[in-house]
């Protein structure tokens, strides 16, 4: 018969109390991590969503400072005979065309719009064959003597491809004459027997045309490309955007109706301001600062223009309650100019718990002068 085995008296088990002692610090320790993981999430959240905004500000600004600097590029400064070119149409794109006749101006503005841009920021208006989003826009070769354009033999024009052809000559000095056909200012480009009204003579060896991409196949409204820069609320906008703020968006000009081809460069944007620098007494020395350059002709801006200057005023990230902007107001703009932008009462009940950033771009163009 098996023996029961025996209880000692000095076995101890868990008690009640001990066992609901450790389990409330159990249930404290796992509350207290919670939380801390709680706050490093949204802080993780919170700083992923910033970096994004400024991943996308900085493509957006890279965008405008390239097409500011390419401002002017396979621009005609006269006509070789009597033009009639159409531009943009809608309201406010054709305060701004040059069309019918008039050399078009590389850079023009809207100061503060009352209407047309959200919260009355700046319209503007960049024109050179190169601000297209088409392949063919980034494209140029030259032909000299004959019918043959020069072929790079990477990156060249396509055949079919709509071109402006430009004849940089001195008369009563230099300039960028419009090569015509009668009245028409494109033509479309062959490798190998481009069009005679387009070529210079076979004998005049010296002179050379430069011939620009513009479109691939749409038929030119006007010699040039077109973008516009504005800030508008979409229908949809992004719920980590502030009330009252939109997007930036450049939009071309479409070369077959006219119409605005909007593309968003950057969300949660409130504002955009432009300024110019100009060199008027030609001496080479910057003597003044303006934001209105829309009483200048197109030579007046290709000899006075120097610098370009764009603050764009938007919020890294989405809302924080934690976080405590220290200013209602924000100067958006230098040298007295621009605006004070009131954040309390345009942007409204929580505008505080934004982080606000003025970004500025400083451009100078590089394709008015040449």
């Amino acid at each position: 018969m098996k023996k029961k085995p025996k209880i000692s008296l000095n076995q101890k088990g868990v008690s009640f109390i001990e066992l609901l002692i450790v389990m409330t610090l159990v249930v404290i320790v796992l509350m207290m991590n919670t939380d801390t993981l709680g706050v490093i999430f949204r802080q993780s959240r919170q700083q992923t969503q910033a970096v994004g905004a400024q991943m996308d500000r900085i493509v957006g600004l890279e965008i405008l400072r390239t097409d500011i600097e390419h401002a002017g590029f396979g621009l005609p400064w006269s006509f070789q005979g009597a033009i009639n070119y159409s531009e943009a149409t809608g309201s406010p794109q054709n305060t701004y065309n040059d069309a019918p006749s008039d050399p078009p101006r590389p850079l023009v503005s809207g100061n503060n719009l009352s209407t047309f841009t959200l919260n009355n920021s700046d319209y503007l208006v960049i024109k050179s064959t190169a601000v297209g989003t088409n392949e063919t826009s980034q494209q140029w070769t030259y032909i000299t003597g004959g019918q043959q354009p020069h072929v790079w033999g990477s990156n060249d024009l396509t055949n079919g491809d709509r071109v402006t052809v430009m004849w940089p000559r001195s008369i009563t000095g230099f300039t960028k004459e419009l090569v015509m056909d009668g009245a028409n200012f494109f033509t479309t480009y062959s490798s190998s027997a481009f069009p005679a009204a387009f070529s210079p003579n076979v004998n005049a060896t010296t002179t050379r045309y430069v011939i620009y991409g513009v479109d691939p196949d749409t038929n030119l409204r006007m010699p040039f490309n077109r973008a516009d820069y504005y800030i508008q609320r979409p229908a949809s906008m992004p719920q980590a955007c502030a009330p009252n703020t939109g997007v930036l968006y450049k939009a071309t000009i479409n070369q077959g109706n006219g119409a605005r081809n909007p593309d968003p460069l950057v969300d949660c944007v409130a504002d955009m301001q432009v300024i110019y620098r100009l060199d008027t007494n030609n001496d080479g020395t910057i003597d003044s600062t303006v934001e209105d350059i829309s009483g200048l002709t197109a030579q007046q801006i290709r000899e006075q223009l120097k610098e370009v200057r764009v603050y764009i005023l938007s919020h890294e990230g989405q809302k924080d309650s934690a976080f405590k902007y220290s200013n209602g107001t924000v100067t958006v703009g230098e040298f007295g100019l621009g605006r004070t932008f009131n954040l309390s009462s345009i942007i409204g009940a929580g505008w505080e718990n934004y982080r606000w950033k003025v970004s500025v771009l400083v451009a100078r163009p590089r394709n008015l002068t040449n």
